[in-house]
């Protein structure tokens, strides 16, 4: 796998197997301060976690171009997704419950190291969904949450798993000829890259396809890809949206091929208490941070410093009844 240099790899215990986790912790990253009082001095930094999304060759690499450049002003992890990546790959047949529990109990974990204080998470299209329905579930994880392009796949009555294409898939012994002639290999990357994520094929840069194809060509892979394809995973996030409490920001590429942003303004309106910002980008498709990553690391620090301020962290709220008190 490629990763970003000085970044460090942990490992995070869920029920269905080892979660492999990237931090830039190494000294590039430390601050002065930090090479002279140790890890002390970047204990009360708050946490960010980058949770990548799905398809042919995900992994963490994902958000590789972004998560460093907060290293500075927060703990940042990024994990692979179990079935995915550097992590564990149970031989199964996914469904998003699967999911919903694995993410949960890696952010318990991470956590319970911050001293119980909640996270600010950034989440990838259908993982980004995911992590609303995560943090409908057990709000006290989440700080505030970036969704890029979140999407079930079934929203608002569409029926994903009707196209031509999820029903070859969901022929035994042709879904997986279909994953390793399809997907696993150099070509089937790009072509994914360029049929779904990207609006420009010429930012389909080597390295990209490398990443990509390190993590599809990881035993069992095609487990959760082949999942995801059929629809298993899939649901109508209509549904949740009125139910999240937690501060979000979404960012919608407006050249995403199949989730357009009429749904990120359709999904949005449905809780406009939560969503403090919706922001559509021109020229870009479902993985900004791929194609623009400056542009999109600069809109993520706007969403935070304004995020973070409607859900006060448990040391500042101290801080703040402290104030007003003396």
């Amino acid at each position: 796998m490629i990763v970003p240099p000085d970044v460090e790899q942990t490992i995070y215990a869920t029920h269905l197997g080892r979660m492999v986790c990237y931090s830039p912790t190494g000294p590039l990253w430390q601050a002065e301060h930090r090479r002279q009082h140790g890890d002390s001095a970047s204990s009360k930094k708050p946490t960010l976690v980058f949770l990548h999304g799905f398809g042919g060759g995900s992994s963490a690499y994902e958000w590789s171009k972004v998560y460093p450049a907060f290293a500075q002003d927060y703990r940042v992890l990024a994990p692979d997704l179990i079935g995915w990546g550097r992590s564990d790959h149970p031989q199964r047949d996914y469904q998003v419950e699967d999911y919903i529990q694995t993410i949960l109990e890696f952010l318990q974990q991470v956590s319970q190291q911050a001293d119980g204080e909640p996270l600010a998470v950034v989440a990838s299209s259908f993982t980004g969904a995911i992590a609303i329905r995560a943090a409908i579930q057990q709000p006290e994880l989440f700080r505030c949450l970036i969704a890029t392009l979140p999407a079930g796949l079934s929203d608002f009555g569409e029926d994903y798993t009707q196209s031509f294409f999820t029903t070859l898939v969901k022929t035994p012994i042709l879904d997986r000829l279909l994953y390793f002639t399809g997907v696993a290999n150099s070509e089937g990357i790009r072509s994914f890259l360029n049929s779904r994520q990207f609006v420009k094929p010429e930012r389909i840069y080597p390295e990209i396809i490398e990443a990509y194809l390190a993590s599809a060509k990881q035993p069992n892979a095609d487990y959760a890809a082949l999942s995801f394809v059929r629809g298993d995973l899939c649901f109508d996030l209509s549904r949740y949206m009125p139910d999240l409490t937690t501060p979000t920001a979404i960012l919608w590429g407006r050249g995403a091929k199949f989730t357009g942003p009429e749904l990120g303004r359709k999904l949005s309106q449905l809780n406009p208490t939560a969503i403090k910002h919706y922001v559509e980008l021109h020229d870009v498709g479902l993985t900004p941070h791929l194609e623009l990553p400056a542009v999109t690391i600069g809109l993520f620090r706007k969403f935070l410093d304004d995020l973070m301020a409607e859900q006060p962290s448990r040391l500042q709220k101290q801080q703040i009844g402290e104030g007003a008190s003396s």
